[in-house]
């Protein structure tokens, strides 16, 4: 950093006051800035007699604009060239950017650092919920610059380990994918070619006892007692016992639950999803849950995995369509097409197989998870390296 100076914001960013009335017949696009770094968008468009502010600011292509409010929160950046000519409110302040001393790409990584966010912080003052960043203090503020040609130099060095960083995440989003692939194409092939070879086929209500809708009446909640599951605890066929809240309420023998149990989410977003009871502790389940219980022929376990196969959701599919609403009730789970091999054995032998298959797919899940961790604090380091001149 010897050739890098201390220069004040203020020498680098000039105020713009460039003012607009509005126009009531005339359209006009008003811009938003995100927290966090996440850039300066469209709000909405909106005709000029629906803006209420007598005095706006107009923005240009290639400004820099902060929020007074949150500025101390990351909401900062460059005007897109989408967003030329847009308006802005004075909570807004907009800026030249002196283009002979900075360069651009040199402003937009230097405004993500922490370092930077910190220095909004310190120009930022108010009680709590009226905290603003007063435009003068913040201007006063010096950062190290170093010379043009050096800038460019960080910059490309920055976006070319960007695009690595961006390459890795491409890789591992591609290999999560196929991950989840693999166990649907697996029970896909199971499935399908045991129904060709002759496995037997019949209606859910011929294996299990009557569908049970849940518990309808209201829980409430206490810090003993049973489990009450409700819809939202359910994700991915697991349940987090923990999170499950206790109830104390009249509840009928009916809607306790027992292992081997398989529920399914009777409406909304998950409706179809099912998961099987397993080491659960004494707890009844909610109203928008529809328990089935096996009662011949077939174990739980592989029951469950049909319903997580295509065969099954394609039953699941023609049966939503046509509905304003999606959902499932306990008629259209009778009469849903099952199949199975009649053999026990056989039966245990497949539910291992994909139980297997289920935990070497959980666990690349979750490497994939912890290295998308390790990439994403990659990208500050690499910053804070660049901007103390180590890059």
């Amino acid at each position: 950093m010897d050739r890098w100076t201390k220069v004040r914001l203020g020498d680098v960013l000039t105020h713009s006051t460039n003012t607009v009335i509005p126009h009531n017949e005339l359209n006009y696009k008003l811009v938003t800035v995100k927290m966090h770094n996440k850039g300066v968008m469209l709000r909405r468009e909106v005709i000029g007699s629906e803006i209420k502010s007598t005095r706006m600011f107009c923005v240009q292509n290639g400004q820099f604009i902060l929020s007074r409010i949150d500025a101390r929160n990351g909401a900062f950046g460059i005007i897109p060239s989408e967003l030329d000519g847009a308006l802005v409110t004075n909570d807004f302040p907009v800026f030249n950017i002196e283009r002979s001393r900075i360069d651009l790409d040199f402003l937009k990584w230097m405004v993500r650092t922490h370092d930077f966010i910190d220095m909004c912080k310190r120009a930022s003052e108010g009680t709590t919920n009226r905290v603003r960043l007063k435009e003068d203090k913040f201007l006063n503020l010096a950062v190290p610059l170093p010379p043009l040609p050096e800038q460019r130099r960080i910059v490309k060095g920055i976006e070319e380990l960007t695009a690595k960083i961006e390459e890795a995440r491409g890789l591992r989003r591609k290999a999560k994918e196929e991950a989840g692939a693999l166990l649907s194409t697996e029970l896909n092939t199971i499935f399908v070619r045991g129904k060709r070879s002759g496995w037997s086929e019949t209606t859910l209500s011929s294996i299990c006892e009557q569908p049970q809708y849940g518990y309808t009446e209201s829980a409430i909640y206490e810090p003993v007692g049973p489990k009450f599951l409700r819809i939202t605890d359910i994700q991915n066929g697991y349940v987090g016992w923990d999170a499950v809240p206790y109830c104390q309420c009249p509840r009928p023998e009916k809607y306790y639950l027992r292992e081997g149990d398989i529920l399914f989410a009777r409406s909304g977003a998950t409706t179809g999803k099912s998961y099987l009871v397993k080491g659960c502790p004494q707890s009844i389940f909610a109203s928008y849950l529809i328990r089935v219980r096996v009662k011949s022929n077939i174990v739980p376990e592989l029951l469950y995995w049909f319903f997580q196969s295509p065969l099954y959701w394609t039953q699941v599919m023609e049966r939503k369509s046509g509905s304003a609403q999606p959902n499932m009730n306990g008629k259209k789970l009778s009469n849903l097409k099952v199949v199975f091999p009649e053999e026990l054995e056989e039966q245990h032998r497949i539910v291992a197989y994909l139980d297997n298959l289920q935990i070497k797919t959980d666990d690349l899940k979750r490497l994939q998870h912890e290295t998308q961790s390790e990439l994403d604090a990659l990208m500050p380091s690499i910053l804070a390296r660049a901007f103390m001149g180590e890059l």
